[in-house]
């Protein structure tokens, strides 16, 4: 497959994605009870297909989950003028975030319902600068291990061509989600009017 048409293909997924995101609740914070009993993996399906909302961060950021499998994740994102650094090259900040995100995914495509994670660190190394010549780039997470309360991934940043912009590592802690807290139940008034 050429570039050309690795990026034709890329573009009509991130379609997809965007307009199936675009015809649900839009961005967001899902409630609690929303992810109550789904897997990671569920609930990465569910937002994609615009049944949950997903995160405004991403959206000013310019990029989106693309795919979701156990223990992986795909994020598409493109480079804006906004994200340029005074040398002319795309922010290592904004590639952090996108290879962050995706990291992050992988991780919770691997969890049982009633578990999520926090990142505890997270490593970035740059290979080359990213330009606006690029019109798509994408971040590719695999978890690595799951050992315990601890989750290890790896990711890429890449280009059409196979061009490899930067690498991150990352470290998640596990830990159960707190169950949403019961609906107040209103009870009728007992005060007696004379």
């Amino acid at each position: 497959m050429t570039p050309e048409q690795r990026l034709d293909l890329w573009l009509a997924e991130e379609r997809e994605v965007v307009e199936l995101l675009n015809s649900g609740p839009g961005v967001g914070v899902a409630r609690p009870a929303q992810l109550v009993g789904k897997s990671g993996l569920e609930v990465m399906h569910a937002m994609m297909n615009g049944q949950l909302p997903y995160a405004e961060f991403a959206k000013h950021l310019s990029f989106y989950a693309i795919a979701a499998r156990p223990g992986s994740a795909v994020f598409q994102g493109t480079p804006q003028r906004e994200y340029l650094n005074p040398m002319g090259t795309i922010h290592g900040g904004w590639m952090t975030s996108i290879l962050d995100s995706a990291l992050g995914c992988a991780v919770l495509a691997s969890l049982p319902p009633g578990q999520v994670y926090t990142t505890a660190s997270l490593e970035t190394r740059y290979v080359k600068g990213l330009t606006l010549d690029v019109r798509r780039v994408r971040a590719e997470a695999t978890v690595t291990r799951i050992e315990g309360r601890m989750a290890l991934a790896e990711a890429s940043l890449m280009g059409p061509d196979g061009t490899l912009y930067a690498k991150a590592t990352t470290e998640c802690r596990l830990f159960d989600m707190r169950a949403p807290a019961p609906a107040a139940v209103s009870r009728p008034s007992t005060s007696a009017t004379s």
